[in-house]
C-alpha cells in the first residue's frame, strides 16, 4: 500500500526535480525516508518529483481503529535540524535577551605578520563603530535599526506560514538571504556609510553615481620572499588616485577581498579575479597575464558606483602594508559585517514609485535571453580569435620566413654568374628576403598587441555572464512570493498588509536587480566600444609597418 501524505502548506517548486502541491492536497510517497529535508512523492496531477518533508504530514492507520481512519504524524516529525530554519532559528533564539553592551567574543589574535594573517580566522573583541558591533537603541553615532517586521522577537510572522518557504539549502534565493528578507525576517543597525541608493534614470533604476570617482593603477610586479627564502610570492604595487598612496598585495589579498564581496553584495555581479594556478606561477609571461587581468578586475571594480565605495574594498586600497594594528582591525571588521545575507537589501533605499512588477519581469526575461546569446557569442569569439593568434604566430610565421628564406636562395643562386652588372638585383631579392622574415616576426608579435587584449576583456565578462543566473534567481524567487501572497490574500489566507510588505521587499530586490542590469550595460558599451577601437588602431599600424617594410623592400629594385 502506498504511503499516503497531506500537505500542510502550499509549495511552490521553482528548482527542476521539484513539485509542486496545495494545502490539504494528499500525495503519495515513494519513502517516508527523508533526504537532506526533502520526500520524493507524487502529487494529485500525477506529477513526480521532491517535496519538503516540513510541508506534509504523513497519514497513518491506527491498528486498533476499526473505522480505518487514518491520523497524522506531528507535522514536525520531519523538520530538518539543520540548514536555515533550524541552525539560525537556534543562533538567533540562544543570544542574549537583555543586555546593555554589545555582546563581544575574545579570542588570542594569530601572532603571524599582516601578510599571512589576511587568512586568519581568529577574532578578536569589536570595536566601538565597527560594522560587527550590535549596537543598541541610540548606541553609536549615525546608526538606525531596520526591520522587515514589526513583531517581538520569537513571535513568528504569519507570513511564513501561508506563503511557502523553499526548503532547498542550495537555492541562491535561500542561501542569498533574498527569501529570508521578502518573508520579512530580517532585522538590523544600518549605518549612514552603509547606505545604498537606486535612484530613477532616464532608462529605469540605477545605482547613484559615485560623487568622489577614482581609479587605481597595478604595476611593478616584484618577485619577493620570507622565512629566510624559503617562501616566495608575487607582489603588486596598486596606487589608487584618491589617496595617491602605494600599497602592496599579493594574489591571495585580491582572493580574500573577492570572498568577502561575494558575500556581501548577492546581487551585484563581482568581476571574477583571474585563476589561480599551481605551477609557473614565476614566469614572466604569466605574472604579465596575470597583472593585466588584475588591471581589467580593477578597473571594473573602481567603475561601481556602489563596490568602490564599500569599506572592505576602501580598506584593502588604503591600508598601509606596514601598519599591522589597523589591517587586522579592517580584516575582521570585513569579516564581521553584519550587512550581508537578508541585511544587506536593508542598506538599499528605492525611488518613491514602486515598480511594475509585469514590466520588471519582462525586462529580466529579456536580460536573462540577452546574456545567454552574448555568452554564446562571447565563447564562439574568443575561439576564433585564439585560433586566429595561434595561426599568426606559428602558422603566418612560419610561412612569411619560408617565403623570405626562397627569395635569399634565389639571390645566392643568382650570385653565381659573378656578373658585376647583376649585383644590385641579388642584394635587392635578398633584401626582400629580409623583409617577408621581418613581416612573419611582425605577425608573431601581433596578437600580443591586439587580440590578447580582447581574449582578456572577453574572459571577464564571461565572468560576469556567469554570476547574472543566480542574481535573476534571487529576483524571480522573490516575485514568485509576491505571486504566492497575493493569491493568498484572494482567497482570505493572507491579511492585504502583509502581502503589501513583501511586495514593498520584493520592489527593493528588483529596483536593485535592475540598477544592476543598467550598471552592466553602461560598462559593456564602454569596453566594448574602447577595446574595438584599440583593436582595429592596432591593425591599422600593423599592416602600416607591412607597408612600409615592402616599401623599403620596392625601392631597392629602382637602381639594380
Amino acid at each position: 500500500m502506498a504511503l499516503r501524505a497531506r500537505a500542510i502548506y502550499d509549495f511552490t517548486s521553482e528548482n527542476p526535480g521539484e513539485v509542486s502541491v496545495r494545502e490539504n492536497e494528499i500525495v503519495s510517497l515513494y519513502s517516508e525516508k527523508d533526504i537532506e529535508g526533502w520526500l520524493e512523492g507524487t502529487n494529485s496531477k500525477g506529477e513526480r518529483g521532491l517535496i519538503p518533508a516540513s510541508y506534509v504530514e504523513i497519514l497513518r492507520s491506527d491498528n486498533n481503529n476499526t473505522s480505518g481512519d487514518t491520523y497524522p504524524e506531528s507535522r514536525y516529525a520531519n523538520v530538518p535540524s539543520t540548514g536555515f530554519d533550524g541552525s539560525f532559528k537556534t543562533a538567533v533564539d540562544n543570544l542574549p535577551k537583555a543586555v546593555n553592551v554589545p555582546q563581544q567574543i575574545y579570542q588570542q589574535p594569530s601572532d603571524d605578520d599582516w601578510d599571512d594573517d589576511w587568512d586568519d580566522s581568529s577574532t578578536v573583541a569589536d570595536e566601538p563603530g565597527t560594522v560587527g558591533s550590535r549596537y543598541l537603541e541610540g548606541n553609536g553615532p549615525s546608526t538606525y535599526r531596520v526591520s522587515t517586521t514589526s513583531m517581538s522577537r520569537g513571535q513568528a510572522p504569519k507570513s511564513s506560514a501561508t506563503v511557502s518557504r523553499n526548503l532547498n539549502r542550495f537555492s541562491t534565493f535561500v542561501k542569498s538571504g533574498g527569501e529570508a528578507f521578502v518573508l520579512g525576517e530580517a532585522a538590523g543597525f544600518v549605518k549612514d556609510g552603509d547606505k545604498i541608493c537606486v535612484v530613477m534614470g532616464q532608462y529605469g533604476p540605477e545605482w547613484q553615481e559615485n560623487p568622489y570617482p577614482f581609479t587605481c593603477a597595478i604595476d611593478d610586479p616584484t618577485k619577493q620572499t620570507k622565512f629566510k627564502g624559503m617562501k616566495s610570492y608575487i607582489s603588486y604595487r596598486l596606487t589608487p588616485t584618491h589617496t595617491q598612496n602605494q600599497v602592496n598585495r599579493r594574489y591571495k589579498h585580491f582572493d580574500w577581498l573577492y570572498a568577502r564581496l561575494v558575500e556581501k553584495f548577492p546581487v551585484i555581479s563581482v568581476p571574477h579575479i583571474p585563476e589561480k594556478q599551481a605551477t609557473g606561477r614565476f614566469e614572466e609571461d604569466f605574472i604579465s597575464k596575470r597583472r593585466k587581468g588584475l588591471i581589467w578586475w580593477m578597473n571594473h571594480m573602481t567603475s561601481h558606483p556602489v563596490l568602490a565605495r564599500c569599506d572592505v574594498f576602501q580598506h584593502f586600497l588604503t591600508c598601509s602594508c606596514t601598519d599591522e594594528k589597523a589591517w587586522k582591525l579592517g580584516k575582521r571588521k570585513a569579516e564581521k559585517d553584519e550587512m550581508v545575507g537578508a541585511n544587506f537589501f536593508l542598506t538599499i533605499s528605492t525611488p518613491a514609485s514602486p515598480l511594475d512588477f509585469q514590466e520588471v519581469e519582462s525586462k529580466i526575461d529579456g536580460f536573462k535571453a540577452f546574456t545567454k546569446r552574448m555568452d554564446d557569442s562571447a565563447l564562439q569569439l574568443n575561439a576564433t580569435a585564439g585560433e586566429f593568434a595561434r595561426k599568426q604566430m606559428s602558422g603566418f610565421k612560419k610561412e612569411y620566413q619560408k617565403m623570405g628564406m626562397s627569395f635569399k636562395v634565389l639571390s645566392q643562386a643568382f650570385e653565381m654568374d659573378q656578373q658585376a652588372f647583376s649585383a644590385g638585383l641579388n642584394q635587392a631579392i635578398s633584401f626582400t628576403g629580409d623583409a617577408f622574415e621581418s613581416i612573419g616576426d611582425f605577425f608573431a608579435e601581433q596578437p600580443n598587441k591586439d587580440l590578447d587584449p580582447i581574449m582578456d576583456l572577453l574572459a571577464l565578462y564571461q565572468g560576469h555572464l556567469a554570476n547574472y543566473p543566480d542574481i535573476i534567481h534571487v529576483q524571480k524567487g522573490a516575485l514568485t512570493k509576491v505571486k504566492e501572497s497575493q493569491r493568498h490574500v484572494e482567497e482570505g489566507k493572507m491579511e492585504a498588509v502583509q502581502a503589501e510588505g513583501i511586495n514593498e521587499r520584493c520592489n527593493i530586490i528588483s529596483c536593485a536587480t535592475l540598477a544592476e542590469i543598467q550598471h552592466f550595460h553602461q560598462i559593456r558599451v564602454r569596453d566594448f566600444r574602447a577595446q574595438m577601437q584599440h583593436y582595429l588602431q592596432q591593425q591599422i599600424a600593423f599592416f602600416q609597418k607591412i607597408t612600409g617594410k615592402l616599401e623599403e623592400a620596392l625601392h631597392k629594385y629602382d637602381n639594380a
